[in-house]
């Protein structure tokens, strides 16, 4: 294969007990990342991360602090293993961009050479931990919209916020945005979402990501990214913030990742940029097949191969 590639990887909530044991069993540059992971994390999130990943427990693989770092190395072992599948173990591949949802934007800084694997794994894991933290000092929720555009999102917002932090925090794809907040601005919104005849999920998650109660970890995370060596990324990197490419400046990039804790996801946006502007093969890296989906809704031009298993 030599056309170009355009990689996807994803976010928080693909992870299930057992993701990437098929990269572990099949590739040896797979299984020598979750080594790898496993020697800089230790006994930190209180078991090793590869058993943590290929066996569960489903509890604990759930909570932030442990999905975060579990998708991130799961992330990188796919592309690996996939690398050397294609015979690019040892040179260039042709990326053409990466884009990642929320924390994938970060294994696809990895991908792009601009952060390395241990530094990623180490500025993740934090992230991870902070973002729990934060969610565990604020009664916050999230909660799923179907079939809202963003005015209607906004519009609820405004009439559920009554003082409380609610914002629109992930755009997904077209008639699915995530709102976050206060837990009970969320049940406002979900309340006036269906007066508006809008359904309206409330998401299992441990806080409200994406919105200003995040604001500790990103003050933890900002701290972390300043110590930390970024690179000018050697392909097109979308930014979530921005819906567009990062820039080659370290400053900038370290900026929009503080700013993407407090902001909302433009996934949909960026999906539409990559596709008027990216060309190539689309590929999603394990795990899961979550964005290869909303790119069907997204663009159903677009066809995304999924590498959950080799």
């Amino acid at each position: 294969m030599s056309s170009p590639l355009v990689i996807l990887c994803p976010g928080q909530g693909a992870q299930f007990a057992g993701m990437g044991k098929a990269w572990f069993d099949a590739a040896p540059e797979a299984k020598r990342i979750f080594e790898q992971a496993d020697r800089i994390l230790g006994s930190r999130l209180g078991a090793p991360l590869t058993e943590l990943c290929l066996t569960g427990p489903a509890e604990r693989l759930n909570q932030t602090d442990v999905s975060q770092p579990a998708i991130f190395v799961t992330s990188i072992a796919c592309w690996k293993g996939l690398l050397a599948s294609l015979n690019y173990g040892n040179g260039e591949a042709p990326l053409t961009a990466t884009a990642g949802l929320s924390l994938g934007e970060y294994t696809a800084l990895v991908l792009a050479d601009s952060i390395s694997f241990a530094d990623g794994l180490e500025l993740v894991a934090l992230r991870g931990r902070a973002m729990q933290d934060a969610a565990e000092a604020s009664a916050g929720g999230m909660v799923a919209l179907i079939g809202a555009d963003e005015a209607q999102a906004q519009e609820i917002c405004t009439k559920a916020r009554e003082g409380d932090v609610l914002v629109c925090a992930n755009f997904n794809a077209p008639g699915q945005i995530v709102l976050s907040g206060h837990k009970t601005a969320c049940e406002r919104a979900a309340a006036v979402a269906s007066q508006m005849g809008l359904r309206a999920t409330s998401l299992p998650v441990a806080g409200a990501f994406h919105s200003d109660l995040m604001q500790p970890a990103a003050e933890r995370l900002s701290a972390a990214l300043a110590k930390t060596a970024i690179n000018a990324p050697k392909t097109t990197v979308l930014s979530n913030v921005t819906a567009a490419p990062h820039t080659a400046d370290p400053v900038a990039i370290r900026q929009r990742l503080v700013e993407q804790l407090t902001s909302p996801v433009r996934w949909s946006q960026s999906c539409q940029w990559l596709s008027t502007s990216a060309r190539g093969e689309y590929h999603e890296v394990a795990p899961g097949k979550t964005l290869a989906g909303l790119m069907r809704r997204i663009d159903k031009n677009i066809k995304v191969i999924t590498h959950d298993e080799p």
